[in-house]
């Protein structure tokens, strides 16, 4: 499915492939296009080889035997990266040896859409890894990222934008939403703004002083 462009090493986000939900062919042959770097959690192996993608490096504990470790090994030239730190997700493994390798940004899939425990972890480690790289998850549903003090873009009216604080977050104010804040405080578990749209075509300005903010760019179809 894949052949990679030629880009230089750090001008893209890489691309991990999680093992959640399979995103569509359409979403997975848009990310790969520009991927100059795509890593395959272990558990995933065997959906990715039958979808034919090239890869860069097979990552995981390995902690059950895969023979489709075997297989890749044989037909690409990959790197085989073991980590067997119980302490943390695959995922957060997958991260980190980006991090090792001086990317800026990643584009992450397959990371949702099973367990909810998984779900939570892999869409808070956007938070717990922000000084150190930017996060971008995408599923057929939602893109979701971290949002700046101050963000602004264009969106079609009625877009689905959901602000998600992670903890706490104050002074949240926006332009352009179907329901707009003013230095609002919104907190996880008792106040979010899920499900606010824009109101048009046009800008929308979310700006907030203090705390982590996700954004959720939705959709339904």
């Amino acid at each position: 499915m894949s052949s990679h462009h030629i880009i230089r090493e750090g001008q893209e986000p890489a691309l991990i492939i999680a093992n959640g939900e399979s995103c569509s062919n359409e979403l997975l042959g848009q990310l790969l296009e520009w991927s100059p770097f795509v890593v395959v959690l272990d558990g995933a192996i065997n959906r990715v080889l039958e979808l034919g993608i090239k890869i860069d490096v097979l990552l995981g504990d390995f902690d059950s035997k895969n023979h489709a470790v075997e297989q890749i090994q044989a037909q690409q030239k990959i790197e085989i990266v073991h980590t067997p730190d119980q302490n943390k997700t695959d995922l957060q493994k997958g991260i980190e040896f980006l991090i090792a390798r001086n990317f800026d940004a990643v584009n992450i899939i397959w990371a949702t859409g099973r367990r909810a425990d998984h779900n939570l972890s892999n869409i808070t480690d956007i938070v717990r890894y922000k000084q150190q790289i930017n996060i971008v998850l995408h599923d057929d549903y939602s893109k979701i990222f971290q949002l700046p003090k101050r963000y602004q873009k264009w969106y079609v009216k009625d877009t689905v934008l959901s602000l998600m604080p992670v903890g706490v977050v104050s002074g949240v104010t926006t332009q352009g939403l179907s329901y707009n804040l003013q230095n609002d405080v919104l907190t996880l578990g008792y106040r979010t703004s899920s499900s606010n749209s824009a109101a048009q075509d046009g800008q929308v300005m979310i700006e907030h002083s203090e705390g982590d903010l996700l954004m959720m760019e939705c959709r339904d179809v």
